[in-house]
């Protein structure tokens, strides 16, 4: 891959959605709503088995997106607005919610550990976390080196929960892969004969999760693995055991991720808009899991009936993240979790230190600036639009 290219010298253009994005969002939006009601049923073969795959590619994809979206980030007044209304804002929202609701069910935590997240928080930290230090990922010449390598160390050591921090380092390496990314790579996975690939790469991977799910299990905590925040030595690994076994998930995840990424469709279509309201969905989804499972004891109940109460979970988790994803959820919800605080921000134009116009939004608004194209670029750039 080549070194980040320079921050536009322009940045008045209009801006536009990009469909692919939004596509891919929504996707993967769904694979993060059923990997989250699944996690209560893993103890059956075949919900294993989707869980891990899920869990082998899902997060990569989303942070690797949230690496792309973030190229333009240079620390304007506008951005910094965004990063509190956007992260800061529904991170003390939702991880206060959260751990009321397992305080009154469970009695935990005791006391609020607002700045450990418990669960769904730790995505809008990391976020935060990302975003702020872009400009060094941009300055260093080897930034994806120095990431691998930061994330293979990680498990090497303590790392205390403070704003995620374990999973933050760990999945480190593809938020700065995506700073890295440009349209022509989108383009290249797009080429039929790479999406032939993508889907073989996908379908037997599923198969081999499927299949392996209960060796897997008897053998070592591929599960705990994949969340990206143990120590080696907690998941029974010595040092270099554990730095091998990190390398290689980072590898496998890597390659699903652009093969997710190569079958996502191009073309505008109802999924672009619904994968615009993702962020609603995201900070939702895990209030109605939390209560079915506190107040209805739901996937107790339906364990007993093995792999139907996995479909059904499923076809349950694809309809709920689908409703969250619906306009009138994003019309009740968006003054709650993207306050606009101009009272708290000085104006953008008293901005001196940069150049005027808008940058993407923080959570990763699927936006582009239309640039000029480049002599070498095809006519089919429209395509990821």
């Amino acid at each position: 891959m080549s070194r980040l290219d320079p921050l536009p010298v322009s940045t008045s253009a209009p801006k536009e959605r990009v469909a692919y994005l939004d596509n891919a969002r929504y996707w993967v939006m769904l694979l993060v709503v059923i990997g989250h009601s699944l996690t209560e049923l893993v103890v059956m073969d075949s919900a294993r088995g989707v869980y891990t795959w899920i869990y082998l590619f899902h997060m990569p994809f989303f942070v690797l997106i949230s690496g792309y979206t973030a190229r333009h980030y240079v620390g304007d007044f506008r951005q910094i607005r965004r990063i509190v209304s956007t992260l800061i804002v529904p991170y003390l929202i939702v991880e206060t919610g959260l751990q009321l609701i397992t305080r009154h069910y469970d009695g935990e935590p005791e006391h609020f550990m607002i700045l450990s997240p418990q669960w769904l928080g730790w995505f809008l930290a990391a976020l935060f976390i990302w975003r702020l230090t872009t400009p060094i990922w941009r300055a260093l010449k080897y930034p994806i080196t120095t990431a691998v390598l930061i994330s293979l160390l990680a498990g090497l050591i303590e790392i205390p929960n403070v704003l995620a921090l374990p999973k933050v380092l760990g999945l480190l390496p593809f938020y700065v892969i995506g700073l890295h990314f440009d349209r022509e790579v989108f383009l290249w996975l797009g080429h039929a004969r790479n999406r032939i690939v993508a889907a073989v790469l996908l379908g037997g991977s599923f198969v081999v999760c499927l299949a392996f799910a209960q060796s897997w299990a008897d053998r070592w905590p591929l599960t705990t693995w994949l969340l990206w925040k143990a120590r080696y030595d907690e998941l029974g690994a010595g040092p270099l055991e554990g730095i091998a076994i990190r390398a290689l998930l980072l590898v496998i995840a890597f390659v699903l991720t652009l093969a997710a990424l190569s079958l996502v469709p191009r073309g505008r279509s109802w999924t672009t808009t619904m994968g615009g309201r993702t962020f609603y969905c995201y900070l939702l989804h895990g209030f109605v899991i939390l209560w079915l499972d506190r107040h209805f004891d739901l996937w107790q109940r339906i364990e007993p009936y093995g792999a139907t109460a996995v479909l059904g979970c499923i076809a349950t988790a694809t309809i709920v993240a689908n409703l969250l994803m619906t306009k009138p959820v994003a019309t009740v919800f968006r003054p709650i979790f993207e306050p606009r605080l101009t009272w708290m921000f000085r104006d953008p134009s008293e901005d001196t230190q940069h150049l005027p116009g808008d940058h993407p939004d923080v959570w990763d608004r699927g936006v582009e600036r239309t640039l000029p194209r480049r002599a070498h670029r095809p006519p089919s750039h429209h395509h990821l639009r």
